[in-house]
């Protein structure tokens, strides 16, 4: 899908935001589509490199089917470069791999392995799954006919036709990876754009799809406070229900040498969230932060207690609190009530 041809057996990729024209024989940025004589082949179909079973809460989406659990699954591969990517030995592997990583599973069998286990929904997460969008719409697709959701977690730097056929087709929500607010740092270290993940995470917003977004606070990159207001502002331009989690950064990859994230620089990305309007602003990679509940925008009371991927949401009824009836922002199970 998303395939343009040239002429002279070049094609353009329009799957992702770097639109890779491709001669005969070349594969785009993401290593996993491929010019075969004129025609875009996807590498990584039907490829399934990791499936697990995973609360929802660790993709993270915090205010999307509480306390119920995902079958994540993913093919290897990805479109962006981050020089700190936590999972190197999947996004990066098919640069380096003889042949294409994974096992053929089709996606009638992933469905019904979730229906089996009792998940809510999918996940397509732990690479980037703009690079197998047609595997996962199938699955997907298959998916959404057997009553379970559909969610990406995604770095979002893809075309605004992939955002806009995965919102018709069965994407139900996604948790965009949003790295900073410097157009250098995408462009530097990442090897990407970031107005094309503005663009993403402003559309998927409008289509309706639920969204949250992720910010990896990493020392030296992205941990002033004029980056982190940068992005906190632009959330709440969109939309300042839109739940923002701040990640810690531990040492990866071309990073090792970098520390892990103070307490002190996580304390103040919540400040910022909240000083710029959000809502619902969260510390991640840190259990036992204080900062993991969800609390009602109207009374404060706790309508959503967690520790790690624990949740407690007694203190929600079909999307409401308890204490005061003010709507949570969100997508919930019971009658899948969709507020916001």
């Amino acid at each position: 899908m998303f395939q343009k041809s040239l002429g002279k057996g070049t094609v353009r990729c329009d799957l992702c935001a770097h639109r890779c024209i491709i001669r005969s024989g070349r594969r785009g940025i993401c290593k996993v589509r491929e010019n075969r004589s004129g025609e875009l082949v996807s590498l990584s179909y039907g490829m399934l490199a990791s499936m697990a079973i995973d609360p929802i809460e660790k993709k993270p989406l915090f205010h999307y089917l509480p306390a119920t659990t995902c079958m994540s699954v993913a093919t290897a591969g990805c479109n962006l470069a981050c020089p700190w990517c936590q999972n190197h030995s999947l996004s990066r592997m098919p640069g380096r791999a003889p042949r294409m990583p994974g096992q053929r599973v089709e996606p009638a069998h992933i469905v019904a392995q979730a229906l089996g286990a009792g998940c809510s929904s999918m996940s397509y997460t732990y690479s980037e799954p703009t690079v197998f969008y047609e595997y996962a719409r199938d699955i997907g697709i298959l998916a959404r006919e057997q009553g379970l959701g559909n969610a990406f977690v995604t770095n979002g730097h893809m075309t605004a036709a992939v955002i806009r056929d995965a919102a018709a087709h069965f994407l139900d929500a996604a948790n965009v990876d949003l790295k900073a607010s410097s157009a250098r740092v995408y462009k530097h270290l990442c090897k990407g754009r970031i107005e094309a993940v503005k663009k993403s995470i402003s559309l998927m917003r409008e289509l309706g799809t639920w969204v949250e977004v992720t910010t990896l606070v990493i020392p030296t990159v992205n941990d002033s406070v004029a980056d982190l207001t940068g992005i906190a502002r632009f959330l709440a331009s969109v939309d300042k229900d839109i739940p923002w989690h701040v990640s810690r950064f531990h040492p990866e990859l071309d990073f090792m040498s970098v520390p892990s994230t103070p307490a002190e620089t996580l304390q103040m990305a919540i400040e910022t969230g909240v000083a710029e309007g959000l809502h619902h602003v969260y510390i991640g990679n840190a259990w036992g932060s204080g900062s993991e509940d969800t609390l009602c925008h109207g009374c404060g009371a706790v309508v959503m207690r967690r520790f790690g991927f624990s949740t407690d949401t007694s203190g929600l009824e079909s999307g409401r609190c308890r204490t005061c009836g003010k709507e949570v922002p969100g997508v919930y199970l019971d009658r899948r009530v969709r507020i916001g």
